[in-house]
């Protein structure tokens, strides 16, 4: 199953994937320690993921990290910046990577832009959609902010090509803020998004 919570005053997504058996994973510890930890319960958290190094995006991380005993990971361009602001340790992670959770897998795709080191995390339904975990990589209406030509181009490439060039229509996207979508709904507007250059 996955469960999203609202978090911070940012209104971070944060997602619990976990299944009747096999690991447990959370997608970004943003904020609100005790939230995150509520959630849980009595459930061992074997892996916290980050998808980048914004601080909207670590801030519980360091807690949650040193009270569950769960193992870190996130992009490998933004693993240095994260683990020098949270003080942990993080398996760096890359494209072909997988991060076990329930009796699957999480495939790891790399996609630069709004950070060198972002990640998506793609879980691959035996039956039923794909389901995209996008970070601030991808949104409803659009791709993330970007701090010059050359970051969105490589972002809206990325995303052309390893999101939209590789997943169905029917592919459910969960991003970093906001409510979801599919690559479905944002596929017609991917010129519209090239052109205005946002």
């Amino acid at each position: 199953t996955c469960t999203k919570y609202s978090l911070g005053p940012m209104d971070n997504n944060g997602y619990l994937l976990r299944a009747e058996e096999g690991p447990v994973v959370w997608i970004d510890a943003a904020a609100e320690a005790e939230t995150i930890l509520e959630a849980l319960g009595d459930t061992k958290l074997d892996t916290l993921v980050t998808t980048h190094r914004h601080h909207d995006h670590i801030g519980a991380t360091a807690a949650i990290m040193s009270r569950t005993g769960a193992a870190g990971a996130c992009g490998f361009p933004d693993e240095e910046a994260i683990s020098s602001v949270t003080a942990t340790s993080q398996r760096p992670v890359w494209d072909g990577d997988t991060i076990a959770v329930g009796p699957g897998e999480l495939d790891v795709i790399g996609i630069m832009g709004h950070t060198p080191g972002s990640i998506v995390l793609a879980w691959r339904a035996e039956d039923g959609p794909a389901h995209l975990f996008t970070g601030d990589s991808l949104f409803p209406g659009g791709v993330g902010k970007t701090w010059s030509q050359e970051d969105f181009d490589n972002l809206l490439s990325d995303v052309e090509h390893k999101l939209f060039g590789t997943y169905g229509d029917d592919t459910v996207v969960h991003p970093g803020h906001g409510d979801g979508t599919t690559l479905g709904a944002e596929r017609p507007d991917l010129p519209e998004w090239r052109s205005r250059g946002w």
